[in-house]
């Protein structure tokens, strides 16, 4: 088989998650990273025996096949056209882009350069989520919250473009309808973009969608909750555990001393494969580039699902 090249492009925190896996998996060689600090590059390089690292994007023209894009969401369009332009199949993290022009314009750079451009929606690849769209089939209301402490590690994105967009993304894939009303309210806190967002969704079936997302919360909280006609589901991400909730009942129950809520359900636990969703989706973008395996995701349904994150920040930056 043969050996496939591969780069990365930014190794901070994310960045450096791509290169752990990329150096475990068979037949591929790691053969450059890029970062603007030559000495978080150095540092990286020899942690995981890189032979080269360099500062610009461009040296990696002409020795690689493939390339992880990790860098900050202003500079996706520009650096990934670059490497498209250039024959390289592309994983570039999420957001796409923060212009949805420009990401309209890499997917048309991809298909004329008949290469790969796969946008890192890793929780696509989270096993809980996979099995949820066995068990989901016609949802009513669903509930997503995102939270988190403030960390100064994100400096480009507000909560929309860096956390919530998973949830909607996952959301929209959910739901088969389009958007058709979309309220929204939030704060900034510790910076000046969106630190606190809620959105509410509303569909054209009718079905309703709420989603938090928040780095303004001293707990973490990744959950999806789902209401059918005849269930009740919870998704935890952090855990990837589902719990399907049926044939609840509830009543109230009067004593001499207090008046108490009583609910009674039958819950079932699902079964979850779990893995590393961040090494299922780099080994699936490696084989759509090797194999041209199709993507797991439409490309309209990619810049569907952009275009709802950027009218959600929209609404947020007219009201603050």
């Amino acid at each position: 088989m043969k050996t496939v090249r591969a780069g990365v492009v930014g190794v901070g925190r994310m960045g450096e998650y791509h290169v752990g896996i990329l150096s475990e998996i068979p037949n591929l060689k790691l053969t450059g990273i890029v970062d603007v600090s030559e000495e978080r590059a150095s540092f990286i390089s020899k942690q995981y025996n890189i032979p080269n690292y360099y500062s610009s994007h461009e040296e990696l023209f002409g020795k690689v096949d493939v390339v992880i894009i990790s860098v900050p969401t202003s500079y996706h369009y520009p650096v990934a056209k670059d490497f498209l332009k250039s024959g390289i199949h592309v994983l570039l993290e999420k957001p796409c882009a923060n212009n949805l022009d420009h990401a309209r314009d890499l997917f048309d750079t991809a298909a004329k350069n008949n290469v790969t451009l796969h946008i890192g929606h890793v929780e696509r690849f989270n096993g809980a989520v996979q099995e949820i769209h066995k068990i989901v089939s016609n949802p009513i209301f669903v509930e997503c919250r995102r939270m988190g402490p403030f960390s100064n590690r994100i400096k480009d994105d507000g909560v929309v473009l860096d956390i919530m967009i998973h949830d909607i993304d996952i959301v929209l894939n959910l739901i088969k309808s389009k958007v058709a009303q979309i309220n929204v309210s939030g704060v900034s806190v510790f910076t000046k973009k969106d630190d606190i967002v809620n959105a509410q969704l509303k569909f054209e079936n009718d079905c309703i969608a709420h989603i938090v997302a928040s780095r303004a919360s001293q707990n973490k909280v990744r959950t999806l909750e789902i209401t059918q006609e005849d269930s009740y589901v919870l998704l935890d991400y952090t855990d990837q555990e589902i719990y399907v909730h049926r044939k609840s009942s509830s009543e109230h129950v009067v004593t001499k001393d207090a008046l108490r809520y009583k609910q009674e359900s039958h819950v079932e636990r699902i079964f979850v494969h779990k893995d590393n969703p961040l090494k299922l989706e780099i080994k699936h973008f490696l084989d759509c580039a090797a194999n041209g395996s199709p993507r797991n995701v439409a490309v309209d349904k990619e810049l569907y699902s952009l275009e709802i994150a950027l009218e959600i920040l929209n609404q947020f930056n007219q009201q603050n």
